[in-house]
């Protein structure tokens, strides 16, 4: 058995590493338990000529491809889109694309505005300093002014739009659409330490330049400078509970395998929107018979992820090709409900470069348009660094069928039980794919491409883990209350995706860490009657 700890945060991504550096200053001692292991960016694919095999195998984003050690299998075949992740310091901000829009003030009102699923109990107000706190932390690059936002100063100016993005830029003009340089976490002039940006292309598989913001190099050093334990290679297999139902501390199991007992007095949860409901339906006791926290009985209901349409097509002349970030602008023009639709709230266009000479070989043979034979070469030349592409990023409404439970016979390597999902895409989604697919048509078309691709949802689009544990004012109809804390469990906290209540149009972590430095700063303004 280990010490007593303070505060005991389970996960070391995007909000685990954001409230240890918070909290870290109230002296506390914090100890956070990550189930994978740092990475050296010396191991990152960009390293080598071989980044887009790599892509296949130990850098997969499908962690039943990667199944790495640090990994735990995931249940995804009832449902069209799979789990995405990285376990490991910095989470999936190792492997993240490092897109980072903000939730619009309309996501924190959908009832208010549109009459479907429920209001946030917070709203963009509430979350404004704490987005700008982040923004200097994780280091933002990206060009004030965008009109689809309230005023916002982005520490570093924009990614350059290169090739792609002046053609997409040009495009949007003449159809009259909005359009505006992407924020992301791309570092554009070094900052806090990391070195600019040199264009090495392929962000997704880690930056070996440290140029994108992972919280393993921004957040976690200074967490650690300030006295912040971080454990690495403990997989948690529950919360404990004592006799007055408060969260104990954990069980958890070594690299070696050997069970492990950590007493602490809070316990915060930073799993992401798998991971968290999976632990918490595996912690059960005589008072939480169905899994801690679990009285409304929502824990894992609500599972949101985006669905994703991307479109591509091919220009005449080469292009960015994979040289570069991969997204360099994006599109609010079909965010917002418009009754003049069949669906209600909207999508985010994310405009991005091309893919790999590999990938395109792979992907272009696979569906016919690379031909063997005497034209293989002709054919290559005109689709090589040619490729253009977007999104549109659709929001997800909450829907308690769409859930993560607990696989009846699949586990990990430490016998703990996997996670299952079961999950649809909705009317409403589906018809919002389609208006984007029709959309994105045009746009390619006005930016001269041909051959115009489709694949709707991307398979491997579920990078967004979001609703399985809800804020809210109602212990009957939400998990958490309005500053991340469990109804039923006083000293138990939920800071990652989990907690959303509505899903926006946009990519997540920049909201996600927002939360999570919120939290934080309601549990420190708080600590005098915290269990009250």
């Amino acid at each position: 058995m280990h010490d007593k700890v303070d505060v005991l945060i389970i996960g070391s991504g995007a909000s685990g590493a954001a409230v240890a550096w918070s909290l870290a200053d109230t002296r506390m001692r914090i100890l956070c338990l990550e189930q994978g292991d740092w990475v050296k960016p010396t191991d990152y694919p960009s390293n080598g000529r071989d980044w887009e095999a790599r892509l296949f195998s130990d850098f997969a984003i499908n962690p039943n491809r990667r199944a790495r050690p640090t990994d735990y299998p995931i249940n995804d075949s009832n449902s069209p889109i799979k789990v995405v992740n990285f376990n490991g310091v910095g989470g999936s901000t190792i492997m993240y694309t490092a897109h980072f829009p903000r939730l619009h003030p309309s996501d924190f009102k959908v009832r208010t505005l549109d009459g479907v699923a429920d209001d946030w109990p917070i709203d963009y107000a509430t979350l404004e300093p704490y987005f700008a706190e982040n923004d200097r932390m994780m280091g933002v690059s990206g060009l004030a002014g965008d009109p689809a936002y309230p005023p916002k100063q982005p520490p570093m100016p924009p990614l350059p739009l290169g090739k792609s993005g002046t053609r997409f830029g040009k495009a949007m003009n003449e159809l009259g659409w909005h359009w505006w340089p992407s924020d992301t976490t791309i570092a554009t002039t070094d900052y806090e330490g990391r070195g600019r940006c040199i264009n090495l292309g392929h962000c997704t598989p880690g930056c070996a330049q440290g140029a994108k913001a992972s919280t393993d190099i921004t957040y976690w050093p200074l967490a650690i400078r300030a006295g912040v334990e971080l454990r690495t290679r403990c997989r948690v297999r529950e919360i404990t509970v004592d006799a007055q139902g408060m969260a104990s501390g954990v069980i958890y199991y070594d690299a070696e395998g050997k069970e492990h007992f950590q007493p602490a007095e809070i316990v915060i949860l930073a799993c992401n929107g798998v991971g968290t409901p999976r632990l918490m339906l595996n912690s059960v006791s005589a008072k939480f018979p169905n899994g801690i926290a679990n009285s409304s009985g929502l824990v894992g209901k609500n599972l949101m992820f985006h669905p994703y349409a991307l479109n591509y097509g091919y220009v005449d002349e080469p292009l960015d090709g994979n040289h570069g970030p991969p997204l360099c602008l994006w599109s609010q023009q079909f965010y917002e409900t418009d009754s003049r639709r069949d669906f209600v709230r909207g999508y985010t266009f994310q405009f991005g470069r091309g893919v790999g000479s590999i990938f395109e070989a792979i992907v272009s043979s696979a569906a016919g348009r690379l031909p063997w034979g005497e034209e293989h070469h002709g054919a290559y030349r005109k689709l090589v660094n040619r490729r253009i592409g977007l999104s549109a990023i659709c929001e997800d409404l909450p829907e308690e069928h769409n859930r993560v439970t607990l696989d009846p016979d699949l586990k990990d390597s430490s016998g703990i039980p996997a996670p299952k999902i079961d999950y649809t895409i909705s009317a409403n989604s589906h018809k919002m794919m389609q208006h984007g697919i029709a959309r994105a048509r045009e746009i390619l078309t006005a930016a001269g491409a041909s051959n115009i691709c489709v694949e709707s949802p991307i398979l491997n689009g579920g990078w967004h883990l979001l609703g399985t544990a809800r804020m809210g004012t109602d212990p009957e109809r939400s998990v958490v209350n309005g500053w991340g804390r469990c109804h039923d469990v006083k000293n138990l906290f939920i800071v990652d995706g989990s907690i959303w209540v509505t899903s926006g149009g946009v990519n997540p972590t920049s909201t996600i860490q927002a939360l999570a430095l919120y939290i934080a700063d309601s549990i420190k303004q708080r600590l005098a009657d915290l269990f009250d």
